[in-house]
């Protein structure tokens, strides 16, 4: 892990194109080792969760380029490397478990730093109503998982002042709250100490299997979504 953590700490503090350039030698070994431990990650995940099993790096990784077009910072790489172990892959739509590490956050950084995840972030709209619906049905089950998995938060920052139209009727529901979430996912950070720890890997799954349950019933709902869209054809 060292290497990846230095490559990105120096492209922090060098976010340009000539230095990338300079520098390309010890991005590919970075990338290398990046790619080798999301093998292994995906190894691991699919020991207790078989629905990410026969899933590639390519699947779950993504390019450090950023997508500059549309927006004011146009520094031309993402200063962290992450992946997305999901069924299907990363573009499929599935609720999976996230992987990131960022050695230096910037300032207001969306991540705080290093961290892992599992669940569903920007859902589409059809999947994220069917995940209302099963809290609607099964919302003790899901704050049942929510809890079990020690040592996560679950991460409140998109959610809605009112409940959604759809979901009026649940007003004074206990689930109240969680059917006002418009991402829906729990999320536990780690120091550069942690990261650099000889032990990460077997640590992040370790922790990633305390949140399987909540991601089986968030595909559970996802699939509901997909079923219905396909029908729907």
């Amino acid at each position: 892990m060292k290497q990846v953590v230095d490559f990105l700490t120096a492209l922090s503090a060098h976010n340009d194109r000539e230095w990338f350039e300079v520098h390309k030698a010890e991005y590919k070994v970075a990338l290398a080792r990046f790619e080798q431990l999301t093998a292994r990650l995906i190894e691991g995940i699919s020991v207790f969760d078989p629905s990410v099993a026969g899933l590639s790096v390519k699947d779950c990784t993504y390019r450090i380029y950023r997508d500059v077009r549309f927006s004011h910072d146009k520094r031309p790489y993402k200063n962290y490397m992450g992946a997305y172990v999901a069924p299907h892959g990363k573009k499929a739509g599935w609720s999976g478990y996230y992987f990131h590490i960022e050695p230096v956050p910037d300032e207001g950084s969306w991540s705080g730093g290093s961290l892992i995840s599992t669940g569903l972030y920007c859902p589409s709209p059809e999947v994220l109503k069917s995940v209302r619906e099963e809290i609607v049905d099964n919302g003790a089950a899901i704050v049942s998982a929510v809890e079990s998995a020690r040592g996560f938060e679950l991460d409140q920052t998109a959610k809605l002042k009112r409940l959604p139209k759809d979901f009026a009727d649940q007003s004074g529901s206990p689930f109240e709250e969680l059917l006002k979430l418009k991402d829906i996912y729990v999320v536990q950070r780690f120091s550069l100490k942690d990261v650099l720890s000889e032990n990460f890997l077997d640590r992040v799954l370790a922790e990633f299997r305390k949140t399987k349950a909540l991601n089986d019933l968030l595909n559970r709902a996802v699939e509901w979504a997909m079923n219905e869209k396909e029908a729907s054809r």
